[in-house]
């Protein structure tokens, strides 16, 4: 009888969310068809190929979870039968210790997971990267969690619509909120499920859900738009939970397509102007043990990273739940957790040619940086590698070894400069290859002629000014780096309405310029485009 009315109360209460969200319930799944190139890329091609087996001491049968995820690590980043986790990043303090900051809410919730607008921000703790992690205080109410530190070492934890500041990990917590400054442009898809990365002076790069470009002084307040559209890949999909970071060498972006359940992978040299590499980011299945069982969960979601001392990425942690949202109801089988996979780092790589590599460039100079458990004399098959253009080592193709020497423990490789594809907008060749196990290689190369912190110089709404028959315009730079005299040309359609100099400005300066009219202003078509 007990059982009869427990099933009924569970099939009123998902009638009730059918009738709350009639729209929602179909769109969990539709399947993306990929480009027919991808068949074509090489292991390294996709960035999902990086993902490592997953590690734990507890391999068990769980309490909760579907067949496909019943045998698991439940000792794996965080866990309990009474708490349905989701989101949130790790940090590691001082004393090697790691925290992660996470959001949940009860199992038992009457709403089942869609009581997540009710979460708490859970601050959990593990000597081991990947877990289990433990909780040890709240912070307060929250979603979506992603803590950074500030230049001045306080840490930030971010919720939608807030932030939560302290000295250190262990608190007091204050709650605030970021300013915003558009910019005069549109806030693209509102402001939630935002992602932060330092940048080399101190200030921060966020990316919003919808794929705009924020820049904040000191992290906290105000953001500044710069981007006018969203950055994420040209295709069809339904992005939210973007993760960016920075590297030694680049920036790097990966948004997800919930629908789809595909993610794509980008890279930047400056965090505003992106190129996107073929193939997943990651999908279902990516969660992998050593012994080659999956851990097959439904939705992997708010993807974050943890960095090592480079900036690489030496782990991934997911979101995870083992059915659709919707089904996951109060007391039942099913629920979520937060999960850890390990990452293959990469190499340390920097090009020693001093010159633009040009299609007629006769030879390329690699060198592999040894490093703790690894020798590039020893350990690289050399015959298997490839270096150039991602879109060209991604297939398997690319620029050729022709011999290598030693230097010091480091290795220098010279390739053929033939095939590379490295081209004038070039900021990080790939190098694609194997060790003499079988093991993936694979890194992205500094180049010295790049300049790699350049301004970006980024235009207010222009206002017309009647009496003068001009048109003023706020131009600012928020690149780290001074800028030279620029052109500035403001078209309505097809004609070029204004056209005049920007002086050099500082990082972080402003000016007004003047622009004489020379056509039909439109307020409403207008573009604005700057260049040295």
């Amino acid at each position: 009888m007990n059982k009869l009315k427990d099933t009924m109360k569970r099939t009123l209460l998902y009638l009730t969310l059918l009738c709350l969200f009639p729209l929602c319930l179909p769109a969990q799944i539709t399947e993306r068809p990929r480009p027919e190139e991808w068949k074509r890329l090489t292991l390294g091609g996709r960035y999902m190929d990086r993902f490592l087996p997953m590690k734990g001491e507890k391999k068990q049968s769980a309490s909760w979870g579907t067949d496909s995820v019943r045998i698991r690590y439940v000792d794996n980043g965080i866990e309990r039968d009474d708490t349905s986790f989701w989101g949130g990043n790790i940090l590691q303090d001082a004393d090697g210790s790691y925290h992660l900051f996470v959001c949940g809410w009860p199992e038992n919730s009457p709403k089942g997971h869609m009581y997540w607008p009710n979460s708490t921000v859970f601050h959990a703790t593990s000597e081991q990267l990947h877990g289990p992690y433990t909780v040890q205080d709240t912070l307060g109410k929250g979603h979506n969690p992603e803590a950074f530190r500030l230049a001045d070492g306080r840490i930030v934890v971010y919720v939608i619509n807030g932030f939560y500041v302290a000295p250190d990990m262990n608190g007091p917590w204050q709650r605030g909120t970021f300013e915003f400054d558009p910019r005069d442009r549109k806030i693209i898809e509102g402001l939630s499920n935002l992602t932060f990365t330092r940048r080399q002076d101190g200030s921060f790069l966020m990316v919003c859900r919808g794929g705009g470009i924020w820049v904040s002084r000191d992290g906290l307040s105000p953001y500044r738009q710069l981007s006018d559209r969203r950055v994420y890949p040209d295709v069809d999909g339904r992005f939210e939970d973007p993760v960016v970071w920075r590297d030694s060498l680049q920036y790097h972006l990966i948004v997800n397509d919930w629908l789809g359940r595909i993610a794509f992978y980008q890279r930047s040299k400056d965090g505003l102007h992106w190129v996107t590499e073929p193939g997943e980011a990651y999908v279902p299945g990516i969660s992998v043990h050593a012994d080659g069982h999956a851990e097959q969960w439904f939705k992997y979601e708010r993807a974050k990273v943890f960095q090592d001392e480079h900036g690489r990425v030496a782990q991934m942690n997911f979101a995870v739940i083992d059915t659709i949202k919707w089904e996951d109801l109060p007391n039942d089988r099913h629920s979520s957790k937060n999960i850890c996979i390990p990452m293959n780092r990469g190499l340390l790589l920097s090009v020693l040619n001093k010159k633009p590599i040009t299609p007629r460039t006769r030879t390329i100079k690699l060198r592999i940086k040894a490093e703790p458990g690894f020798d590039p004399q020893r350990d690289i098959d050399l015959s298997s590698l490839r270096f150039g253009s991602y879109t060209e080592v991604n297939y398997g193709r690319g620029s050729k070894p022709l011999r290598a020497k030693s230097e010091g423990q480091d290795l220098i490789v010279t390739f053929s400069g033939k095939e590379s594809g490295i081209g004038s907008e070039e900021f990080a060749p790939k190098l694609l290859g194997r060790t003499r196990q079988g093991e993936l290689l694979y890194g992205y190369a500094r180049l010295p002629y790049v300049d790699y912190t350049p301004p970006l110089l980024s235009a207010r709404a222009p206002i017309y000014n009647k009496e003068e028959n001009c048109l003023q315009v706020c131009v600012e730079n928020f690149g780290l780096r001074s800028s030279r005299t620029s052109m500035l040309t403001i078209s309505c359609g097809k004609q070029v309405v204004a056209r005049g100099e920007v002086p050099p400005l500082q990082p972080y300066a402003s000016t007004e310029v003047r622009l004489p009219l020379s056509g039909e202003w439109n307020s409403e078509t207008y573009a604005v485009v700057i260049g040295e």
